[in-house]
């Protein structure tokens, strides 16, 4: 695949409407998650720096990331942060709020997807060079709160992130979002060591999920 036939992580997020988030217990089990989620056609997964040998993980799934998908860290803070998992082998990053980490990662091409939760917060994500504004945490504002967001700034694609189930992806696509980041709800055990079959069938259901919202109307 060439350069330009390479979609952004926009465009993959629009196509797939959903960020797996993995918090692991190790660089082994993290890793091993990552790989079935991709394997079941999740095409975004963050490595929470959080996780233990997160840079370990990353750059041992990156051999295995399919075309046209993309692997980030997550919990990403500081600029030190932002050049481990860049060297690491990840392709995007996503902060909690709006630190530091934002404008010198979009200064680098490398895509942010920025932690904000006010109109004040979202907008300077935006300023300062996100790709798209996560609204942390999503469950806490509510669908109504996030589509009152994106009136005033229709130019920001929004992700909601915390508290993401089956359920909130439909509910937050139609208030505006372009996806959510999913944790527990997807990933659940499957990187602290729990049954590769429940995590395998869970990435398979937001995948029909997801795809079901792609469908004319």
């Amino acid at each position: 695949m060439s350069t330009l036939d390479t979609p952004t992580l926009l465009d993959v997020i629009r196509a797939s409407r959903v960020v797996a988030v993995i918090r692991g217990d190790s660089a082994e089990h993290a890793a091993d998650a990552a790989r079935i989620l991709f394997r079941e056609g999740i095409r975004l997964v963050e490595i929470a720096l959080t996780t233990p040998g997160t840079l370990d993980a990353i750059a041992s799934v990156v051999p295995d990331v399919p075309a046209g998908s993309y692997l980030g860290a997550g919990t990403v803070l500081t600029l030190e942060d932002v050049d481990a998992v860049i060297a690491a082998g990840a392709t995007f990053i996503v902060t909690p709020a709006v630190t530091e980490a934002v404008p010198y990662a979009a200064g680098l091409g490398v895509p942010v997807l920025a932690g904000a939760f006010t109109a004040t917060e979202s907008y300077e994500a935006w300023r300062q060079g996100a790709a798209a504004v996560k609204l942390f945490p999503g469950s806490a504002a509510g669908p109504g709160y996030l589509k009152a967001l994106t009136e005033p700034f229709p130019d920001i694609p929004f992700l909601a992130v915390g508290g993401m189930g089956l359920e909130q992806l439909a509910q937050y696509v139609a208030a505006g979002a372009l996806g959510i980041g999913a944790g527990g709800p997807l990933v659940g055990n499957g990187a602290r060591g729990g049954s590769a079959d429940g995590l395998a069938e869970r990435a398979r259901a937001f995948v029909s999920a997801a795809r079901e919202l792609e469908e004319p109307r």
